[in-house]
């Protein structure tokens, strides 16, 4: 769709009861991801990096709350509070308008769908805003490994049972799972846009990702942490489980971002008002 043609859907069809129409979501979210997509490499990469250690803070919170609980408010009580400790590490990076290559999947992608960017600059942004991501939660992981068993707030084994809820499931599985958090972050995305107040804005994230917390869906760059943590802090979780979830996450996300939000909500709008 040409930008001409789109700014004038959007000037001649007015949003619903005061909201935005799907036409106004799509333009703002094109020009976010071009405004992005236009960034200095090293700008999307430190970017992408305060992002990555940022959202170490969910898993962090997790296993803190899961040493204090120690089983004394039952499985159910125990997992849906944990899940909501996840969603404060992206609170935490979304909030501060950091840059997390799962909003990307999708972000990104549509000023490439709209003839507005190539593959290549869509490669480039991808490219340093995960590997920003992986390398924060590298360090973050680490350090938290170390940090709060010797703080005395989390007891080492908390780390592994957060790993192995991610890393117990087949390939196929966890493939799956990681399409589903994609589209779950891309559709995040989207809804941000559609958002315009602040604590609207927390409130969406806040549902979505507390949603991918209590589902255990493989998030990449959440789960990066998670899984590190788990490895480094026990031998019930080896390096090459660590790295084959990785790998299945990535894909996975790059998959459910892409194709169930970015393509699907470009196609559907610009086809709306024929």
């Amino acid at each position: 769709m040409a930008k001409e043609e789109l700014d004038e859907r959007i000037e001649t069809e007015p949003a619903w009861q005061g909201r935005k129409s799907k036409e106004e979501i799509l333009a703002e979210e094109i020009q976010e991801g071009l405004e992005e997509l236009r960034r200095r490499s090293s700008g999307l990469l430190l970017s992408g990096f305060s992002a990555g250690m940022d959202i170490g803070f969910g898993p962090l919170f997790m296993a803190v709350l899961l040493t204090v609980v120690d089983g004394s408010w039952g499985d159910p009580v125990t997992r849906i509070v944990v899940a909501n400790a996840y969603a404060v590490g992206f609170i935490f990076v979304i909030g501060g308008r950091s840059e997390l290559f799962t909003e990307h999947t999708s972000r990104a992608t549509l000023p490439l769908l709209d003839g507005r960017a190539g593959v290549r600059d869509v490669g480039r942004l991808w490219a340093l805003v995960y590997a920003g991501n992986i390398l924060g939660g590298i360090v973050f992981a680490a350090s938290m490994v170390y940090f709060a068993p010797a703080y005395g707030i989390v007891v080492p084994s908390a780390f592994a049972e957060i790993a192995a809820n991610l890393t117990s499931h087949g390939p196929w599985l966890l493939l799956t799972g990681g399409v589903v958090a994609g589209w779950l972050m891309g559709l995040l995305s989207w809804l941000l846009t559609a958002a315009e107040e602040s604590i609207s804005r927390i409130a969406v994230v806040w549902i979505v990702t507390t949603g991918i917390g209590l589902a255990h869906l493989p998030h990449c760059i959440a789960g990066n942490v998670e899984v590190l943590a788990g490895a480094l802090a026990s031998p019930a979780i080896t390096l090459a489980e660590y790295a084959g979830f990785l790998a299945l996450a990535t894909v996975g996300n790059a998959i459910g971002g892409t194709v169930f939000v970015a393509l699907l909500k470009y196609g559907h709008t610009v086809r709306g008002g024929e």
